[in-house]
């Protein structure tokens, strides 16, 4: 049976490590090639871009365009779609993903006079949330790497990769799937740069044919690697002397040659669909991986989020600038394009000096229009203050090492000698024993388990650095306000102040823990905060779950039963975490079938993501929630030391 080969290119001028001015460069040394071997031999090549580069190579090389317009229309090209952008779906609000879809659409018939079927998930950053969003603005089928998810899913059988399936939505809605893998581009990509010859590579393709019917890809990934270099990896092959062009052509030229191997487009693999072993309705996600990403390990959603040069505060930006679109009724389409270009990708990862500040100085622009500074943010902690009223049912009292707030509603107990950490929430309309808090030395009967596990309090790690934390001796200062009390302190670190408070909202029905680091220079490390660790004994682990949002409209669901995971757990010394939570909406909800914690944060404040752990001790479990506002990977360059304020409010339900 011959093997079904596919591949896709994509086109991204705004590929990081990409200088303005070499745009003509990568046209012509890389795009331009890649349009004549298809028309030359008669290749069903995918083309997959955004339309912000489609409109960029229309102003430099208009004939580019028609050329493949033309190999589009009349053979034997298709294009594959993304967006206007490209923006990491699962990292932004479900409005801007609308947008990006729907004005890509726009521009893709304007420039090309068509409305692709099939989309490549940006960065393949895949979330149940997202189906829908596709499916409303036209698409009709989806590419997303298979490796990933499988990882996570070894109830799949590995021949379900090579057919194509159903991505499930939250809600029962599907999509049709294509496979990419990167094992498969990293080997083309090898093969092109001529680290392996064209006889072993032919090999590894022919492993994997088979008696059954299979589509491959061949290739499924970057064009700007060949016969040019963007300068972003210390570790990036020296251009191949015999031209990478040439390399790629004599490898389809033996392609068509063979007899047990055949190009097919790319939408051809949906033939399949009715074939054994094809359309599954598959769940991608799992608990342990919300947000499945492409490639190895370390490129995972943090990648994007709280990373970079200053990731937090270039999305802390965005997010602002969209809660002014969305307030507003003056918003155009040209307001939408550039906030989903603002939001796009390549800003957030290995961007150079010279466009980075062609960013800064853009987002500052179009924030100046948007977004007023001078207006303070939404915040759950503004309550005016009061006199101390004795009948109000409320008190406030020093017990040993703990001050304690009893009202009608909450007791929440906070330790002085560890700056004001959570030791117990108990929500009386919920349950009476305490929700989440701190588990004290010793609860595990387990020397790897045996420490504190605290609640509402941060840690700061950086390389050849001791950890700094909030987990000080502290004298609470305690403010009556409207429908409650604040209690809050002073910390000094050696990176600067922190100013930690607790807000107990009786009238509210929440709890709030507000921070802000008077820090300068952190430099590189892992900053994490608000930990809300569960009590085990009040939430039953059969049906414990958490909810949030992941750039859709509704909640993505994550079982917790049966799984063992830390998002924050390291990948290497130089990757600081692993996976995340995008919280597009704010929130993270998580609890049990009978009662759960609802923790809420506003991303205009800090565009923090979430962290969850869930982890087996013995017979019993540890569960808890983190958020993220620094990571330290390959990309990060540090911030410009500006404070860093968030606020958490937790309610119980």
């Amino acid at each position: 049976m011959k093997l079904k080969l596919f591949s896709f290119f994509h086109l991204n001028l705004a590929y990081s490590a990409i200088e303005t001015h070499q745009y003509k460069t990568v046209i012509d040394k890389c795009y331009w090639p890649l349009l004549r071997i298809a028309k030359r031999r008669q290749l069903p090549f995918g083309f997959e871009v955004s339309a912000w580069t489609l409109e960029t190579i229309a102003k430099i090389d208009p004939e580019w365009i028609e050329t493949l317009r033309d190999l589009v229309a009349n053979g034997p090209c298709e294009f594959i779609g993304c967006g206007y952008a490209q923006v990491i779906g699962p990292l932004v609000p479900a409005a801007v993903n609308e947008a990006n879809f729907r004005l890509g659409m726009l521009r893709y018939e304007e420039l090309l006079g068509l409305r692709p079927k099939i989309a490549l998930l940006n960065e393949q950053a895949y979330a149940a949330g997202l189906v829908p969003l596709y499916r409303e603005a036209g698409y009709e089928a989806l590419i997303m790497e298979w490796n990933n998810p499988a990882r996570e899913h070894p109830e799949w059988d590995e021949e379900w990769s090579y057919l194509p399936q159903f991505a499930k939505d939250c809600d029962g809605g599907a999509l049709p799937l294509i496979w990419n893998k990167s094992i498969s581009f990293q080997k083309f990509q090898r093969y092109v740069h001529g680290e392996i010859e064209l006889d072993e590579y032919l090999d590894y393709v022919h492993s994997y044919t088979s008696s059954s019917i299979r589509a491959f890809p061949l290739y499924g990934n970057d064009v700007e690697v060949f016969d040019f270099r963007p300068g972003r990896y210390m570790t990036e092959a020296p251009l191949s002397a015999d031209g990478e062009w040439k390399r790629i052509d004599t490898l389809y030229a033996a392609i068509q040659q063979s007899d047990d191997l055949e190009c097919i487009a790319v939408s051809n693999v949906l033939n399949l669909m009715n074939i054994a072993g094809a359309g599954n309705y598959l769940q991608l996600e799992s608990a342990a991986q919300p947000v499945p990403v492409k490639k190895q390990s370390k490129y995972n959603l943090l990648r994007w989020a709280v990373s970079g040069r200053d990731d937090l505060g270039i999305n802390t930006r965005c997010w602002k600038i969209y809660d002014a679109l969305q307030a507003s009724d003056k918003d155009e389409d040209a307001d939408w394009m550039e906030l989903c270009y603002l939001w796009s990708s390549d800003f957030r990862t290995h961007i150079t000096e010279l466009r980075w500040q062609e960013y800064l100085e853009r987002l500052k622009t179009f924030e100046a229009r948007w977004v007023c500074t001078d207006q303070a943010l939404v915040s759950f902690g503004l309550l005016p203050a009061v006199s101390p009223n004795k009948d109000n049912g409320m008190t406030v009292k020093r017990v040993g090492r703990f001050i304690e707030f009893k009202g009608r509603r909450f007791t929440v107990r906070l330790n002085c000698l560890r700056g004001l950490a959570l030791e117990t929430l108990i929500d009386a309309t919920v349950s009476g024993s305490s929700l989440c808090g701190t588990l004290a030395h010793g609860y595990y009967n387990d020397i790897q388990w045996g420490a504190d596990y605290f609640s509402g309090h941060l840690i700061f790690e950086s390389p050849g650095r001791y950890k700094i934390t909030d987990l000080t001796l502290v004298e609470p200062m305690v403010t009556w306000v409207e429908g409650g009390v604040v209690v809050s302190a002073i910390i000094q670190t050696t990176l600067g102040v922190i100013e930690k408070s607790w807000l107990i909202d009786e009238a509210a029905g929440r709890v709030v823990l507000s921070y802000k680091l008077h820090w300068k220079d952190t430099g590189l490390g892992s900053l994490r905060l608000g930990h809300i660790t569960l009590n085990p004994e009040v939430f039953e682990e059969n049906s414990l779950a958490f909810r949030s949002h992941n750039g859709g409209n509704d909640f993505d669901n994550f079982p917790l039963m049966g799984s063992d995971f830390d998002h924050g757990r390291a990948v290497s010394f130089l990757i600081s975490c692993n996976h995340a939570v995008g919280m597009t909406k704010g929130v993270v909800e998580i609890g049990d079938k009978t009662r759960s914690l609802v923790i809420e944060v506003n991303k205009a404040q800090a565009a923090t993501v979430g962290l969850i752990t869930h982890r087996k001790v013995r017979d019993q479990y540890f569960c808890r929630l983190a958020l993220s506002a620094i990571e330290l990977d390959d990309t990060s360059r540090g911030g410009d030391g500006s404070p860093i304020a968030i606020e958490i409010a937790i309610s119980c339900r």
